[in-house]
């Protein structure tokens, strides 16, 4: 199957999804998401493939056993192409539409000591600045989670603290309902975009 783009139709799942999360609503409409959903899911990272790698496509199911939010089904339709240890590209399609990312989405403590180290080293976490200052002024936006406080060890003055303060490190980008989601061209806008990310990842794997 070629990549063609997405229907409407699995837009139009994810907003069902998002009003009757139940399992009876998914094993009723169970057949649209594999056609809708998954199967140009699949076809879209086999195109990707050549250049970037093999993608993990992820379950629609949410694990609740930790949880308070005790709904069944993911509200998204995720994919991850891994450039190291939790770090790599990412695509998603959801009710509103379908957006791109990449970065470190979660580290071990020793990594991401020594990412921190990076970003405190005025030479590396200037890098890192400029990298994420180009990336922002073409249209994407810095993300992931972040203490409240001052990392341990670390000066609350210091001029990148905003940075020191991320355990996640994300940059994404939106398409929403442009048209180019429902086409072939979808391809190239991601492939482009995830191209723009590659000093960043460089950046990310070297240094943590």
């Amino acid at each position: 199957m070629s990549f063609t783009g997405f229907p409407v139709a699995a837009l139009d799942f994810y907003d069902d999804l998002e009003m009757d999360n139940t399992k009876t609503f998914w094993t009723e409409h169970k057949q649209v998401y594999e056609q809708a959903v998954r199967a140009p899911m699949a076809a879209l990272l086999t195109a990707l493939e050549p250049e970037f790698g093999p993608a993990k496509i992820f379950r629609p199911h949410r694990d609740v056993r930790f949880a308070k939010d005790k709904t069944p089904y993911k509200t998204h339709q995720g994919a991850f192409v891994p450039t190291g240890p939790s770090t790599g590209r990412y695509v998603e399609l959801a009710a509103p539409g379908v957006r791109v990312g990449a970065g470190f989405y979660e580290a071990a403590a020793d990594r991401l000591g020594r990412i921190r180290t990076a970003i405190e080293e005025d030479r590396r976490g200037r890098q890192l600045e400029r990298l994420l200052a180009d990336l922002v002024a073409s249209g994407w936006t810095v993300g992931g989670d972040k203490l409240k406080t001052t990392p341990r060890g670390y000066d609350a003055d210091h001029p990148r603290i905003d940075l020191l303060r991320h355990k996640s490190l994300t940059v994404g980008r939106s398409y929403g309902f442009e048209p180019v989601i429902h086409s072939a061209e979808l391809v190239d806008r991601i492939r482009a975009d995830w191209r723009a990310v590659t000093p960043l990842l460089d950046w990310l794997d070297a240094n943590g």
